[in-house]
C-alpha cells in the first residue's frame, strides 16, 4: 500500500499544490493530470524519493519511504519522461545498462526477445540515434517486461506512442496490477486500462 497526507510542493515562490493526498492498494492505478507546470512531475518525484514534500508524508506498507531508504526504492520502477537512453548506444546495449543498474542481469537472447515483444524487431543491434521518437519509447517502456518492481511511476508513457502501442502499453499495465502491482502515471491522454482500482488525481494551478 502507498499513502500520500498532506502532500504539499513549493517550486521558487510558487505553490504548486497542497492539502494533496491518497491511498493506493495492490492492483490499483492513479492517474495524475494537469496542466503544464501544475506539479505533475514534481509529484511523481516526490513519490519515488527523489525530492521532499514541503509538508505531509508518504509511507509504503505502513512506514514513511524516508525511514526505509533503499528498501523502497527497490521496489519501484521510475520512468520519466525523458527516455533516459544513451543515443550511440544499441537498444539492446541500453537494456542491459538499465537492468545492470537494477542488480539484475541481462542476457542478449533475453534482451532481443523481450525487444520483439516491443515490437523492435530487426532493430536490437541499431544505435538509437537511428531509431524514431516511438521506437526510441518502445525501447525504454522495454524496462516495464522485466521489472519486480511492485510500483511503477510513470511519467507521460504514452507520449510518441501510435495507437498500436498505446494499446500494447496499457496491456502490459493491465498485467501489472492483475499480478498485484501498482502504478501512478501522468497523462494527457485518456487511456483505458483494464482491471483494477482507478483513481484519479487532478492538480490544478
Amino acid at each position: 500500500m502507498l499513502t500520500a497526507t498532506n502532500l504539499a510542493c513549493i517550486r521558487g515562490d510558487r505553490r504548486l499544490f497542497a492539502g494533496l493526498g491518497f491511498t493506493l492498494e495492490s492492483g490499483g492505478h492513479l492517474y495524475v493530470t494537469g496542466e503544464n507546470g501544475s506539479g505533475k512531475t514534481s509529484l511523481l518525484r516526490m513519490l519515488c524519493g527523489l525530492s521532499p514534500p514541503e509538508t505531509g508524508e508518504i509511507r509504503w506498507q505502513g512506514e514513511t519511504i524516508t525511514r526505509l531508504g533503499d528498501d523502497y526504492r527497490k521496489k519501484i520502477l521510475y520512468l520519466g519522461h525523458q527516455n533516459a537512453l544513451k543515443e550511440e548506444l544499441t537498444a539492446l546495449e541500453n537494456l542491459r545498462i538499465a537492468a545492470a543498474l537494477t542488480g539484475a542481469t541481462l542476457e542478449d537472447a533475453e534482451g532481443t526477445e523481450l525487444l520483439e515483444r516491443s515490437g523492435l524487431a530487426g532493430r536490437e543491434s541499431l544505435p538509437v540515434r537511428f531509431l524514431s521518437q516511438g521506437q526510441k519509447r518502445r525501447v525504454a517502456l522495454t524496462r516495464l517486461l522485466w521489472s519486480r518492481a511492485s510500483l511503477w511511476v510513470l511519467d507521460e508513457p504514452f507520449v510518441a506512442l501510435d495507437s498500436a502501442a498505446v494499446t500494447w502499453l496499457a496491456g502490459i499495465i493491465a498485467m501489472h496490477h492483475a499480478a498485484g502491482g501498482m502504478t501512478v502515471l501522468t497523462s494527457h491522454q485518456a487511456v483505458a486500462i483494464k482491471g483494477g482500482a482507478a483513481q484519479n488525481l487532478r492538480l490544478s494551478e
